[in-house]
């Protein structure tokens, strides 16, 4: 059996480990919440969550190119970008998926044919990561932007309610 066949009759298994994986990193009662509440808008954070994850493990089966693989990362990334997660926080949960795989496919990795795709599946797992890291720096680079064009509105306000006229400086 190949291993993309494999993967892909293991999904749900696999997505629901790797989202418990990723959960694991909060408090108790809220990676229960967000496990548990499906809802889109009553728990957008879990939504998304399990939106990219389920996007980035089907993009990986069906060798997506590299813009849906973005938007994917993009999906899960831009959480943890606005929470001030350090990058490595914030990708963390890419190499997570490694280790669910070959959690879950122990026996079946037995077969050297097999152990040769999931290390290839591998690499293509630590590319995610690297593209993982270019859309974190594009958050951050956003999130930098709002705040300083903040910092000027409220600059400008400041000094035209004193009376300064801002074209003359």
């Amino acid at each position: 059996m190949k291993l993309t066949n494999l993967l892909s009759t293991k999904k749900s298994l696999i997505l629901d480990r790797w989202l418990n994986q990723i959960l694991a990193n909060y408090p108790p009662e809220t990676a229960q919440f967000l496990k548990r509440e499906k809802d889109r808008f009553d728990n957008p954070l879990g939504y998304r969550i399990t939106q990219g994850i389920t996007e980035l493990y089907q993009g990986l089966l069906s060798g997506a190119d590299r813009e849906q693989l973005l938007c994917s990362l993009d999906e899960v990334i831009r959480i943890w970008a606005v929470q001030d997660f350090t990058p490595s926080q914030a990708l963390a949960f890419v190499f997570l998926l490694k280790k669910v795989v070959r959690d879950e496919l122990a026996q079946e990795l037995k077969n050297p044919e097999l152990a040769e795709a999931c290390l290839d599946l591998e690499s293509r797992i630590d590319g995610l990561a690297l593209l993982g890291f270019d859309v974190y720096m594009k958050r951050r680079e956003k999130l930098c932007e709002i705040r300083v064009d903040e910092i000027k509105k409220r600059i400008g306000g400041l000094l035209r309610s004193k009376g300064i006229d801002l074209a003359n400086i």
